[in-house]
């Protein structure tokens, strides 16, 4: 079993930065793929970024390719989400996900993913 806990939302303006933390639960952490999937309101949820257990695979989405940037602390059990010139859409709940399987993770089904967090708001304002 792993639990999710996303901190580090909050109300920037376009253009500013933030970067999200989700810290995980369980002995294996290194073995699990993790992830950061999106859903602003009125839309789907959408995939953003992941990261192999061992940190040496990344992926993201076009339309966040080059802005933001997902790594991990295996020591510490964390999945970091550096969020750099953002913009209004942007603005989203944001979740932490894990699945042994990091093509699950990419989604764009969700119902494969084994775990989430309880999701954390961003904010970007014009």
């Amino acid at each position: 079993q792993v639990q999710l806990v996303e901190s580090g939302g909050g109300s920037v303006q376009a253009g500013g930065s933030l970067r999200l933390s989700c810290a995980a639960s369980g002995r294996t952490f290194n073995t699990y793929p993790m992830g950061w999937f999106r859903q602003a309101p009125g839309k789907e949820r959408e995939f953003v970024a992941a990261i192999s257990g061992s940190g040496a695979i990344t992926d993201y989405a076009n339309t966040v390719k080059g802005r933001f940037s997902i790594s991990r602390d295996n020591a510490k059990n964390t999945v970091y989400l550096q969020m750099n010139s953002l913009k209004p859409e942007d603005t989203a709940v944001y979740y932490c996900t894990a699945d042994l399987n990091l093509n699950n993770l990419r989604g764009p089904q969700t119902r494969q993913i084994a775990y989430w967090g309880q999701g954390t708001q961003v904010t970007v304002s014009s």
